[in-house]
């Protein structure tokens, strides 16, 4: 079944917010066996929307919207979908008790304005919004469906995986799986893999497809299957990951779809180990990379963001003829700050980065995008120098996913 997504929004077009329902929507339904058709992005204008509704339903049968639903004179996808689907406006009783429900967990007064959320198309079958006051609405027409959702991203992704999701499997079930299976590479080009696995590609049935997800520092190797047997699709993928795996063997960083500082995390509660980080030019990213993992407290015990030589000195014991003799951005003044951390802390394991992130601040022997990292291990210390390109935010995102990767090797090996 092929679905279309409008995202409705002026903020979005003028680029004051960023779109991440279109991809939360798409990820969600792929499993389903569906496709996402196109994704149209339209301000809050009457005209528009309505223009995008007919290019959507011209190729799909269910399409999908986002945002425009609010209290305010600016948000039209309402009064649009009436003046499409037909009905008039008025004040449902099952929403409006709905908002006040809402209003009241979130400790606040129902104005009239948030009241005025009640007021929907009778055109609709409504479905409520457990998590805001926007209702979601559902349309037919000539046997296809629109699915008018809020823009607010968590109530989005909440509202269509609890509920608009199961109405969709309902009305149309499919009998076609999707599978998925994903590895981690490290150590390769997008271009040198693609190369080195041309042949071995190109022999692969038509019911597998290979994808290439490049990130900083790693790829992501997506096999998708498609077909109506699900045993027999997942015994082909597993064969095939497993011959991806057998080639390239270490380079494996993981056999499963999970990001760096979840596997950092696996490896530290597998071996009953403990880190902690001490980071100058990436400013605590690190730190914020793992804590974004739920249960890191199984592992992480803490961070010092040394941004200044002399917090170095004082709280990491990096000596000041260290930094004197070699500088800050140097293999000699990480190593120390790693031992530094595990003493101040009290861990078995730390990550360290110094460098120079940009604009400024680099010289002809320590350019803009040197950046030192040091972890250490139950194995010992291990430092290396890197040069990442790009700016400020891309050197630091390097930089994060370089100096995690650098110690899950390390664990690897224990």
């Amino acid at each position: 079944m092929n679905v279309s997504i409008i995202v409705i929004g002026d903020e979005i077009l003028i680029g004051q917010v960023i779109d991440t329902n279109s991809g939360d929507i798409a990820r969600m339904i792929e499993p389903c066996g569906w496709h996402v058709n196109d994704v149209q992005v339209v301000g809050d204008n009457a005209s528009h929307i309505l223009q995008a509704i007919d290019r959507a339903f011209e190729s799909s049968d269910v399409v999908l919207t986002t945002g425009g639903l609010g209290p305010t004179k600016d948000d039209l996808t309402k009064t649009t979908l009436c003046q499409y689907f037909g009905g008039e406006l008025y004040e449902n009783a099952d929403v409006l008790e709905n908002v006040k429900e809402v209003v009241a967990k979130r400790g606040l007064k129902l104005n009239d304005l948030t009241a005025a959320q009640a007021i929907v198309p009778s055109s609709c079958k409504v479905i409520q919004n457990r998590v805001g006051t926007a209702p979601l609405m559902w349309f037919e027409k000539d046997a296809k469906v629109l699915i008018a959702m809020p823009g607010v991203p968590f109530e989005t992704q909440q509202m269509f995986r609890e509920a608009v999701l199961p109405l969709l499997l309902e009305k149309y079930n499919s009998n076609t799986s999707i599978e998925h299976r994903t590895l981690l590479i490290t150590g390769w080009s997008e271009s040198r893999l693609a190369m080195e696995i041309n042949d071995w590609e190109d022999a692969l049935p038509s019911y597998i497809h290979l994808a290439y997800l490049p990130k900083p520092g790693l790829i992501r190797l997506r096999l998708d299957g498609t077909h109506s047997d699900n045993d027999f699709i997942n015994k082909e993928l597993d064969k095939y990951r497993d011959e991806l795996i057998a080639r390239f063997g270490k380079d494996v960083l993981h056999p499963d779809d999970l990001t760096p500082p979840e596997i950092l995390l696996h490896h530290l509660n597998r071996l009953g180990l403990t880190i902690a980080t001490a980071e100058s030019c990436t400013g605590g990213n690190i730190a914020h990379q793992i804590t974004s993992i739920a249960g890191s407290s199984s592992a992480f015990m803490g961070s010092i963001v040394a941004y200044s030589n002399d917090v170095k000195h004082r709280v990491l014991g990096v000596h000041n003829e260290t930094l004197d003799t070699y500088g800050a951005v140097s293999l000699q003044t990480v190593e120390e700050m790693a031992q530094g951390a595990c003493n101040v802390i009290g861990t078995d394991c730390a990550i360290v980065t110094s460098g120079i992130a940009g604009p400024g601040g680099g010289t002809p022997d320590k350019p803009v995008g040197t950046v030192c990292i040091a972890v250490k291990s139950p194995r010992g210390i291990v430092s290396a120098v890197h040069h990442f390109p790009g700016n400020r935010s891309r050197v630091i995102d390097r930089a994060t996913t370089t100096a995690i990767i650098s110690l899950i090797h390390e664990l690897k090996k224990i």
